[in-house]
């Protein structure tokens, strides 16, 4: 096959797309898992505070690893249609129905599983005893954010632009492939969990036109994994101050 020409048939976004996943997750992964920096954060704030910021951090750095650099690239650079990427506001009827009936499903079965003991071990992410409102208020907000940068990758970025160049089929298999890879560091459970999770959003996000499904689903799924896991740790509670 002539190189040039197999090169000119393939847009430079979908190869870009994943460069950005690939790239991106293992700066992310190694940088803010770094015994280097869970050392220096303990020692400058303590074991207490640290459990906090690390975590606080993770997120932070995901949003510019997983957002912030893939809209620059994608809007700036080349430039493109936030439109062309599910950063739209259409078919909200639709997409109301079903984040209700994702609700529905999820909720009585994250309840569930965030009780046992393989979930309880790894969340809430953050592994401080005693929460306030203001730690479940801080560990919110940067759920969201940290998601909205996401699936902003994963369902817009990556699966509008390989659905343009090869269909909707093996789009989402590559689609949810890296994004179960992504998963394996948190267990073999979780990494295959992933796999009906993903293809459901892929699914839901092309009948619907946006991300915005997806979006709710992981934030409706992470936030109650860590609630649904504070209520059920033993070692864990709520305060009032």
């Amino acid at each position: 096959m002539d190189i040039s020409f197999a090169w000119q048939s393939y847009s430079l976004e979908p190869v870009t797309s994943i460069a950005l996943i690939g790239i991106g997750f293992i700066v992310f992964w190694f940088f803010t898992n770094s015994d280097f920096l869970q050392r220096l954060c303990k020692k400058r704030y303590g074991k207490d505070k640290s459990l906090i910021l690390i975590i606080v951090f993770q997120k932070l750095f995901g949003i510019i690893m997983f957002g912030i650099i893939p809209f620059l690239i994608f809007f700036v650079v080349f430039p493109c249609n936030l439109t062309d990427y599910g950063l739209k506001f259409s078919n909200l009827l639709t997409s109301f129905y079903w984040i209700l009936l994702l609700s529905a499903i999820l909720i009585p079965i994250i309840f569930f599983v965030s009780g046992k003991p393989e979930n309880l071990k790894h969340y809430p992410q953050i592994r401080i005893k005693e929460w306030n409102i203001k730690l479940i208020i801080v560990n919110s907000l940067i759920w969201i954010a940290y998601l909205l940068a996401y699936e902003f990758l994963f369902r817009g970025i990556l699966l509008f632009s390989w659905v343009h160049i090869i269909g909707v089929w093996p789009a989402i298999a590559i689609n949810t492939s890296i994004y179960a890879c992504t998963h394996i560091p948190k267990g073999f459970k979780e990494a295959i969990g992933a796999i009906p999770f993903g293809i459901i959003l892929c699914i839901i996000t092309l009948i619907t036109g946006n991300i915005w499904v997806a979006f709710f689903a992981h934030v409706l799924l992470a936030l109650s994994n860590d609630y649904f896991a504070l209520y059920h740790n033993p070692e864990m509670k709520i305060i009032r101050r």
